[in-house]
């Protein structure tokens, strides 16, 4: 087996249901590791880009004002990287389909998400598809020395007054 990362994002809905326990707590079941969390008030700039493979879609606005926090009011998600083995299809299985209702009634999705009735999936968590995707997710929304082990690539760079390290 081999040991991967994901991405895993509370989002608004979760929150503002009071759900983050509920949440961790059938994520910790499984075993795994988290290596960084925090809380973030998502920017327009940083929703374009998680959801950039969505542009096209006629949904792409309502999912931007969605992931932003506008439907609920609790405007902020809990970003966390966890780390385990096989974690990225582990953790799919236990977050559920990405349709709330095709999701198991006992996956995180089936259990507390929901469509709007404006066809926007409430469904309360995201988690990373594949390494590749969860790779750029991890970089997208975290800097190297916010994950406390390396599991990427890093440089030093300077900046004009000060140096930090950032993705290489």
């Amino acid at each position: 087996m081999a040991i991967e990362y994901s991405l895993i994002l509370i989002k608004p809905d979760g929150i503002s249901k009071s759900l983050t326990g509920n949440i961790l707590t059938k994520l910790s079941e499984a075993d795994f590791e988290i290596i960084a969390a925090k809380m973030v008030r998502v920017k327009r700039e940083l929703a374009e880009k998680h959801y950039k493979h969505l542009k096209d879609k006629p949904f792409f606005e309502e999912l931007i004002k969605y992931i932003q926090g506008e439907y609920h009011h609790r405007k902020k998600v809990m970003a966390l990287v966890y780390m385990g083995e096989n974690a990225i299809s582990r953790l799919r299985a236990i977050v559920g389909a990405t349709n709330p209702e095709e999701a198991s009634p006992t996956s995180i999705r089936g259990k507390y998400g929901r469509i709007t009735s404006k066809g926007v999936y409430e469904n309360v968590v995201h988690a990373s598809a594949n390494p590749e995707e969860a790779e750029e997710e991890i970089k997208l929304w975290f800097e190297p020395d916010e994950i406390i082990y390396d599991i990427y690539p890093t440089k030093i760079q300077t900046f004009t007054n000060y140096s930090k390290r950032v993705w290489a």
